[in-house]
């Protein structure tokens, strides 16, 4: 049976993940806790990844040489850049670009050396799958949500979006910043801080990858209002019934 990795870069997420899980396992490797069990009938490991794009890629290494993972999702918060990509809407990753490399003048901004690229694409049977699900979820937010969560964020018609998503090691958290992000890189939908990093690992291993973020705030100057509210009554919501959506349809 095919074994399903699960990350997530904070508490809240993967707490309502392994409150899901009814049988998991504490395995303890590289000072990280990953949790072996069972959801809807698939071999499950969750784990915190930790934030950054470095923490990431040790966890999801981990994940694929220790547990063995045949697929890894990743999924969280992240800031919106795309006008259209508002708060409460979710981004299911087509691809994944780590927006501040840059090893100019040797190579173009933005490619990662030795790999003759700058995007890593997700899996696109994967991804389908998780935005089928997630369009699910979203038909009725009211129902993961509640209606006084709609009302405090203003979630009257989230929608499910597919397209590049922007990884880096800080935090978007102003306008001038959101706007340089949006020149440099116009097909930007969100921007994160782990996903491209995970992209990467797993193209090294061969193994489909999918990345579903909830966008918790614009990534301008206003992006710390409620952040830690949002992630635990919004994007954790979102995350758990997407999954398991996904999960009792694979």
């Amino acid at each position: 049976m095919a074994v399903i990795g699960i990350m997530s870069a904070m508490h809240e997420e993967l707490a309502a993940v392994l409150a899901a899980m009814p049988d998991e396992q504490r395995v303890r490797v590289a000072g990280r806790d990953f949790w072996v069990g069972h959801w809807h009938g698939h071999d499950v490991v969750a784990v915190l990844s930790r934030i950054g794009k470095v923490a990431a890629a040790t966890t999801a290494t981990v994940l694929l040489e220790r547990f063995k993972v045949d697929a890894l999702v990743f999924t969280g918060a992240a800031g919106g850049l795309a006008p259209h990509a508002q708060v409460g809407d979710v981004v299911v990753a087509t691809g994944l670009v780590q927006h501040d490399m840059d090893a100019s003048p040797l190579f173009p901004q933005y490619e990662v050396p030795l790999y003759g690229r700058a995007r890593f694409d997700t899996d696109p049977a994967l991804s389908q799958a998780l935005a089928a699900a997630a369009s699910q979820v979203l038909s009725d937010p009211a129902q993961h949500l509640g209606a006084q969560a709609i009302a405090d964020f203003h979630l009257l018609s989230p929608r499910v979006h597919q397209g590049l998503i922007v990884s880096g090691d800080r935090f978007v958290s102003n306008t001038a910043e959101s706007q340089a992000l949006q020149h440099s890189l116009p097909d930007a939908l969100a921007v994160e801080m782990e996903g491209a990093a995970v992209a990467q690992v797993c193209l090294d291993y061969g193994v489909p990858f999918a990345a579903v973020r909830t966008i918790s705030d614009r990534a301008d100057d206003d992006a710390h209002t409620d952040f830690n509210r949002f992630i635990r009554e919004v994007a954790s919501r979102y995350s758990l019934a997407i999954l398991s959506q996904w999960l009792m349809h694979r």
